[in-house]
């Protein structure tokens, strides 16, 4: 019989956030795969995971995934991604084939930008019979909203979520939308700021790092923000 998949939330850091039915999973079976964005780096999600549960005796797969902004990349990198991406494919269906249940765990929510989705078509390519179950988890963008004491809709309010790379789509977003979330800012904080400037909304931002984590920062007022205060795990709340 062959193994289950089970892809498993485990929230943006709180360990507390994990939900009951993730945490019981992952006490049953015998094996995680776990992300990690650098072969040499520790992943975020065990360590939440390890905060709440003893893994002892659980095999655990350590999966190197390098992180790109898009799937469009020069063909070099592609090469590197493949590789790195077919070794976890096959390293995850050999054990589901000897009937062993496995869990891919992923921070935050699986359906919100998560790197499993890049694996699920290629999975049921392999078998179409697999069974797959997405167990949802707290995301980082209600988290961020919570701490910050803001609501992201109400009645017929419309949100628009972005990656905030994509700087040429926010004026027209911010034009056509009620709040908008931009993920991952760190990187084009300073044309974000400009943008906000030029639309009269810097004064309606609200910045979050690190959301659900010990270390975590909000600024409500992001003329405060310092270089050193950017970083990868955030996002910025904009609400008109």
């Amino acid at each position: 019989m062959t193994g289950k998949l089970y892809v498993i939330g485990v929230g943006p850091g709180d360990p507390e956030l994990l939900t009951l039915k993730a945490v019981r999973i992952l006490r049953e079976v015998s094996c995680v795969c776990v992300p990690k964005g650098r072969e040499e780096g520790s992943s975020l999600a065990l360590s939440i995971v390890q905060k709440t549960l003893n893994l002892e005796g659980k095999e655990i797969i350590e999966a190197h995934f390098p992180m790109r902004k898009t799937k469009n990349n020069q063909q070099s990198e592609n090469c590197e991604l493949d590789t790195k991406w077919h070794d976890t494919i096959e390293t995850v269906y050999s054990r589901l084939n000897k009937g062993i249940d496995t869990a891919f765990i992923t921070i935050g929510d699986p359906t919100i930008y998560s790197t499993f989705f890049y694996l699920y078509d290629r999975l049921l390519e392999l078998n179409p019979e697999l069974n797959i179950e997405i167990i949802p988890g707290v995301s980082s963008i209600t988290t961020a909203a919570a701490k910050a004491g803001m609501y992201l809709a109400l009645a017929d309010e419309r949100i628009a979520i972005l990656p905030a790379t994509y700087t040429e789509s926010i004026k027209e977003t911010l034009e056509r939308f009620d709040t908008i979330i931009l993920m991952k800012v760190h990187r084009v904080f300073g044309n974000v700021v400009n943008i906000l400037s030029e639309t009269g909304l810097i004064d309606n931002a609200v910045y979050i790092s690190r959301a659900g984590m010990d270390d975590e920062r909000i600024f409500k007022n992001i003329r405060d923000i310092k270089e050193s205060d950017l970083n990868y795990f955030s996002l910025m709340i904009i609400k008109k």
